[in-house]
């Protein structure tokens, strides 16, 4: 009835001025206090302690296949330039970037679990609890969010590659009879990494959209589909809790993107 409703409404705080909302907000998430669940009762701070980790496990080995996969394709692409190898590495990468999350998973579950029968479809076991099934029931998710960008960063290494492979100092560096595998790693790769290391960190945000889409597609209890989860049922604070834990996290990755500069490029250290 209209008493209960404006009952919650005073408990709430919703009967008070927006800013004053917002700053009480800011005050109380300042403190550590991010508010209780309307649905569960549950503190907001503890459903984030249990999922976070969830969603930074499956964001670092989607952004991991990507390095181990993405930079070897693109340095052999661009060695074999012109080739069948160098076209077919630009027609995966280009297939790779068109492919939504969602097929991309629903076309893994297919092939690795319901035709080869290789990995689980979904679940999740805490790493701490068994690390083996844990890296088991990761591996279809981080490939699912990590295709687009694996795609991507095979593209920009290619890209990298090929104008580093042309510039002054390498072919001086070639002259002076440097050998190809130390004039590859030391002084071609190392400069090249610089944008491949940016798009990277850039595409993070994109790795965490991804994450909301596969969490769901593979029954993961991670801060993406807390924050749907909380969406539908209008359970508004772990949403506001989970955006702000996600815009925090972009800006540590972007931050730190740029304090790896120095570690590839002494000239921006100095």
């Amino acid at each position: 009835n209209e008493q209960e409703r404006q009952q919650i409404r005073e408990e709430m705080g919703f009967d008070q001025p927006i800013p004053v909302q917002y700053v009480k907000w800011l005050q109380r998430t300042l403190s550590g206090d991010l508010g209780r669940s309307l649905r569960t009762q549950e503190p907001v701070s503890e459903m984030l302690a249990t999922r976070v980790p969830v969603t930074l496990e499956l964001t670092f080995l989607a952004g991991l296949l990507s390095g181990i996969i993405g930079i070897p394709g693109g340095i052999v692409a661009a060695l074999k330039r012109n080739s069948w190898v160098d076209f077919a590495v630009s027609f995966l990468a280009m297939g790779g970037m068109a492919l939504p999350y969602f097929w991309a998973g629903i076309l893994l579950i297919r092939l690795f679990s319901l035709q080869l029968g290789w990995l689980p479809p979904s679940g999740y076991v805490p790493f701490t609890e068994d690390p083996i099934r844990n890296l088991t029931l990761m591996i279809l998710p981080a490939l699912t969010i990590g295709v687009s960008l694996i795609a991507l960063v095979m593209r920009q290494t290619r890209t990298s590659m090929l104008e580093v492979m042309s510039q002054d100092y390498i072919r001086t560096a070639r002259a002076k009879g440097v050998s190809k595998m130390r004039l590859l790693v030391r002084h071609a790769l190392h400069n090249a990494l610089i944008p491949v290391i940016t798009v990277i960190g850039l595409q993070t945000g994109a790795l965490v959209g991804g994450a909301v889409v596969t969490e769901t597609i593979f029954s993961l209890p991670g801060l993406g589909r807390m924050v749907v989860e909380g969406i539908f049922e209008r359970d508004f604070a772990p949403v506001q809790a989970g955006i702000l834990g996600i815009g925090t996290g972009l800006i540590l990755v972007n931050l730190l993107t740029d304090l790896s500069y120095a570690s590839l490029d002494r000239r921006i250290k100095l």
